[in-house]
């Protein structure tokens, strides 16, 4: 099912071949593409069945008393396969977002599936799609999710005992509409980012609670993303864990169960300690960031969008400039060491690789 580096070897005129009818996923939206298959596992009275490989891609059918639909009983994981300088593919980090998952699926109070069953749907998800893998700096993303499909409106209060767990995967390019450019955050000190229980799952109920304050900074500020800030207090965008760095350390928000819990930010993490920077894991207030401004770097990072610098801060209506606007030489290095790890250009000497064979 696995193997090495001497695997897998998708050469970039086949990708080029097989995606030559099909949109471009460097000028469509992020997201917005799907790759021809998926692998599906059903979920009923504490049971996963799964038929063993993947499927074609199609719709499903759905109860219109389906439990996901009136409850929210769904929750998903974000990871990314890509191509490496060998023309093979790798997803990068897969094990830790199986953990998530698992972690997630328990938190709704679900039956979760095994780890080897879930590893074994994204890799045969990811398998049968690898020749769709864009070359960098485009990706592969994974994207396994779980909902709850019992017919049942009277369980509000109960977990769905029936269920689906599939994987798809969508081309994608970069996340920010322009490519890797300095973003405008929209600082929001009022409106908390999710509820509590929740910060730390991967599920539409916690993102969605970020979608209005995002949706009225983009059309009050020009903002490109709203840092939830409730009591002064730092967390995270509305999908993307946030940054202080200068030449010597990056600090971040110590973990708690308010705000996702990063794959990205562990790597950023792991990466800068490899490289001998001080790393600070701590609360991170507002008057902080304004004095950081002058001097140092900040950045948000994210499976979607991987290291974006943050050029200009607005809080209280105050536009802050983050030094000279641009992205600052910390951050590019750091977004550099980790897309050549993600890449097979460095060496993975910390086994975040798992590399795929060839359909």
């Amino acid at each position: 099912m696995l193997n090495g580096r001497d695997v897998a070897r998708l050469q970039k005129s086949e990708y080029n071949y097989l995606m030559s009818d099909k949109p471009d996923p460097f000028s469509a939206p992020f997201g917005t593409l799907f790759s021809d298959h998926m692998a599906v596992s059903t979920y009923v009275d504490g049971d996963y069945d799964y038929p063993g490989a993947a499927v074609p891609l199609a719709p499903f059918s759905l109860h219109p008393g389906t439990h996901v639909l009136h409850y929210a009983s769904e929750c998903f994981e974000g990871l990314k396969a890509h191509r490496q300088v060998d023309g093979s593919v790798a997803i990068f980090r897969m094990e830790d977002s199986i953990e998530r998952m698992l972690l997630s699926i328990a938190k709704l109070r679900a039956t979760p599936p095994s780890a080897d069953l879930l590893r074994q749907l994204i890799v045969d998800a990811t398998t049968a799609n690898a020749s769709s893998t864009p070359e960098p700096p485009g990706s592969l993303y994974i994207r396994p999710t779980f909902i709850g499909t019992a017919a049942n409106i009277g369980a509000a209060a109960t977990p769905s005992r029936e269920a689906l767990l599939y994987v798809i995967n969508s081309p994608v390019g970069d996340y920010f509409p322009g490519g890797v450019r300095p973003l405008t955050i929209y600082i929001e000190n009022d409106i908390p980012r999710t509820t509590p229980q929740f910060g730390s799952v991967k599920s539409g109920a916690n993102y969605v609670m970020a979608l209005g304050p995002t949706l009225d900074a983009k059309r009050d500020h020009v903002a490109d993303q709203v840092l939830f800030a409730t009591s002064d207090d730092i967390t995270e965008t509305g999908a993307s864990n946030f940054f202080l760095c200068d030449e010597d350390r990056v600090i971040t928000r110590n973990l708690d169960d308010s705000f996702l819990h990063g794959i990205t930010r562990k790597s950023i993490i792991q990466i800068a300690h490899d490289l001998g920077m001080e790393v600070e894991e701590r609360s991170i207030s507002v008057e902080e960031l304004r004095a950081w401004s002058e001097h140092g770097e900040m950045f948000l990072s994210g499976t979607a969008a991987v290291i974006a610098p943050v050029g200009k801060v607005i809080t209280r209506g105050e536009y802050i400039e983050v030094g000279d606007g641009q992205p600052g030489p910390t951050t590019r290095m750091l977004r550099e060491a980790l897309t050549d790890i993600q890449t097979g250009k460095s060496e993975d000497k910390h086994g975040w690789l798992t590399h795929i064979e060839s359909p």
